[in-house]
């Protein structure tokens, strides 16, 4: 049979379209693609953006991140679960969410009086030592541990000026649990209210003050309105860590360029979420708050007392009295104990 130049046409077109409909395939079926769950919500999307599209033009398009917020797929308290079971591919937390899983958990997210830094929670967290304690840990929870990303400001606020912890004694403060330990070893009353009740608790009276984050962070709950006396503890900056885990099997199918590619792009994400909560800080209007700082001794006195709470977690386990030893040791370093 002859064919027509026309016919010859058709079918070469349709020849082309159907090689280049097999090449999309494979380029699709090469492509791969991790479900990535943070705590955050809405707030960070314009660095969640950046982060996608650093990891898809570092691989050229072969490694995708597929992007959920805070509660969209799993609890926050799930996450170490969650990524050991293969849920999520990678999870970005604090590991308070998971202390009762992993023995670690409570100490590496921030124990009152453990740095007062970022270079030295930075320091501490890249010491071979404590990089190992934590790969360890997270390795038997059945995780890939893949590096920690750091928080800000986590000080006081209060209805009246504070020149030292004495003037704290006569005030309801607002604290979790383990600052509070620290607090009640100085007669200061504490109480614990969840972030959405600071605001009616401080302008009823509830509390005289609150320990919760940092100066945008009080602004965004509006308790400006309510007290203006901001004082910096030095008791624990940045007043968490974010840590990232990864699926083993999904880790070990990777290749070694994906790999350094996510570190890579995870240790850019971590970074542009500290700056933009050191932005936040900076960038709050003059005179929303009155700025005081606690007497030198007095924040030592707090790393002082904070040492009871390091002796409750280092007992838990011999990894994390491990990890106390590194702590003091730090802590002595730097003058604080």
């Amino acid at each position: 049979m002859k064919l027509t130049i026309t016919r010859r046409a058709v079918l070469g077109a349709m020849a082309g379209a159907a090689a280049l409909t097999s090449i999309a395939t494979a380029a699709s079926a090469d492509t791969v693609r991790l479900r990535f769950h943070t705590f955050y919500g809405t707030e960070i999307d314009h660095i969640a953006d950046k982060f996608r599209d650093t990891v898809k033009d570092m691989s050229d398009g072969s490694l995708r991140i597929q992007y959920f917020r805070g509660g969209e797929l799993v609890a926050s308290d799930q996450f170490a679960d969650a990524a050991a079971k293969g849920t999520i591919d990678i999870v970005h937390g604090t590991g308070g969410y998971w202390s009762g899983q992993i023995d670690v958990g409570n100490i590496e997210a921030g124990l009152p009086g453990a740095w007062a830094s970022v270079d030295e929670a930075k320091t501490l967290f890249e010491s071979p030592e404590v990089d190992k304690l934590l790969t360890e840990a997270y390795a038997e929870a059945g995780t890939v541990y893949l590096g920690k990303g750091y928080g800000h400001n986590y000080d006081l606020l209060t209805k009246d000026p504070v020149t030292s912890l004495e003037d704290l004694k006569t005030r309801k403060i607002r604290a979790t649990s383990n600052v509070a330990k620290v607090l009640n070893a100085f007669g200061i009353p504490t109480v614990y209210l969840p972030a959405q009740e600071l605001y009616i608790g401080m302008s009823t009276g509830v509390i005289d003050g609150a320990i919760y984050g940092g100066p945008v962070e009080y602004e965004q709950l509006k308790l400006h309105e309510t007290a203006q006396n901001y004082t910096f503890m030095n008791m624990l900056m940045p007043g968490w860590t974010e840590t990232f885990l990864a699926n083993p099997e999904m880790w070990e199918k990777l290749s070694d360029e994906h790999k350094q590619i996510l570190k890579t792009a995870i240790g850019q994400f971590a970074d542009d979420i500290h700056q933009w909560l050191d932005d936040g800080n900076k960038g709050v209007a003059e005179g929303t708050f009155e700025y005081a700082t606690l007497p030198d001794a007095d924040s030592k006195a707090l790393t002082e007392a904070s040492q009871a709470v390091w002796a409750e977690e280092a007992a838990r386990s011999d990894r994390n009295k491990a990890l106390v030893d590194a702590l003091i040791a730090n802590a002595k370093a730097q003058g604080r104990l």
